[in-house]
């Protein structure tokens, strides 16, 4: 076989099916730093997660790399510019997640303002005595105003969710100061503390880059306007999770729904004690449909430049052509 391919950890294995027709496929099962140091030497294709650092450090060691196929939509894992001046493809996932993760928000967003994690607790605990018209009171959501940070993909659809709910939707997005339409649903821009001001429920659907880490650091979140909530199912360094932690005690945002955490696995000390949070586990795209279409992806990325053509979701191009290419 011509070429060979690193998985840094396992995917579902039907996704890797068309690669394994023409390379010599390895599917690793978590590699520390020095392990993956190691076994990315004479590797020309990489599939790694977003959790795995492609970094400065592991690519001095990469002779052969000629595509990262990130497994994932956002790349912050990746150095980039390290990858473009050794004429590395770097590759990733969008769209196919999208449904997913917008789907993901709002069982979250409903979880946390209906207080439904609590309400199973307290039913398995034996807490529950029967009905009483002042337990486990939540918000309704209709007529209610949803912010919405950042509306790429993901973003726009959340949004045209809202249209069920008779949610009004206000944005911010640096690439968009005008209104938008999105299926049935009228989205006004806002700079970013308009919007905390004016929300009941923030959801953050950004890109984590120099400019967006800690966007919402302690003064932000103190923005929130009185008996808000607030959703992270994009990236977890977008939120001072140290400072949410405070502001969640004194009551103001109100609760939170976290899918990603500031230094993932680890969530910050004291938040899971707080019953005004919903934690879940980075399944903002689980499902199987979902899973198997990103791996897919990352699969074709890769095929593609091994066999000498333009991957479908590039990020990175290189800026020289790989030695020995014609």
């Amino acid at each position: 076989m011509d070429g060979k391919v690193l998985v840094t950890n396992p995917v579902i294995e039907e996704g890797l099916s068309g690669l394994r027709q023409h390379f010599d496929v390895t599917v690793a099962h978590g590699l520390d730093p020095r392990q993956l140091r190691r076994a990315i030497v004479g590797v020309d294709g990489l599939l790694p997660l977003l959790t795995v650092a492609v970094d400065e450090e592991l690519l001095v060691h990469a002779d052969r790399l000629r595509v990262i196929a990130n497994h994932a939509v956002g790349y912050d894992n990746i150095d980039l510019e390290a990858a473009r001046r050794r004429g590395i493809w770097v590759t990733n996932t969008p769209g196919v997640l999208t449904e997913a993760t917008a789907d993901l928000t709002w069982a979250a967003m409903l979880a946390l303002v209906r207080r439904v994690v609590e309400g199973d607790a307290l039913v398995r605990s034996g807490g529950f005595t029967g009905w009483e018209p002042r337990m486990l009171l939540g918000i309704d959501l209709q007529r209610k105003t949803l912010g919405i940070v950042g509306l790429g993909q993901i973003g726009r659809a959340v949004a045209r969710r809202a249209v069920g709910f008779g949610m009004r939707v206000i944005f911010t997005d640096p690439s968009c100061d005008a209104p938008v339409e999105l299926g049935g649903v009228h989205c006004e821009p806002r700079d970013l503390e308009q919007l905390l001001g004016e929300a009941d429920v923030v959801t953050l659907h950004a890109p984590l880059n120099a400019d967006t880490h800690h966007l919402l650091d302690d003064r932000r979140l103190g923005m929130m306007r009185a008996g808000a909530y607030l959703v992270n199912t994009a990236r977890g360094p977008l939120v001072d999770e140290a400072a949410l932690t405070r502001r969640l005690r004194q009551g103001r945002p109100a609760g939170a729904a976290l899918d990603v955490f500031e230094h993932e696995p680890a969530i910050a000390p004291g938040l899971a004690e707080l019953p005004n949070v919903l934690l879940l586990p980075h399944i903002g795209s689980a499902t199987r449909e979902t899973r198997l279409a990103m791996t897919r992806l990352a699969a074709d990325n890769i095929q593609a430049v091994l066999q000498g053509r333009e991957p479908p979701t590039p990020v990175v191009r290189p800026d020289r052509p790989w030695p020995g290419s014609q």
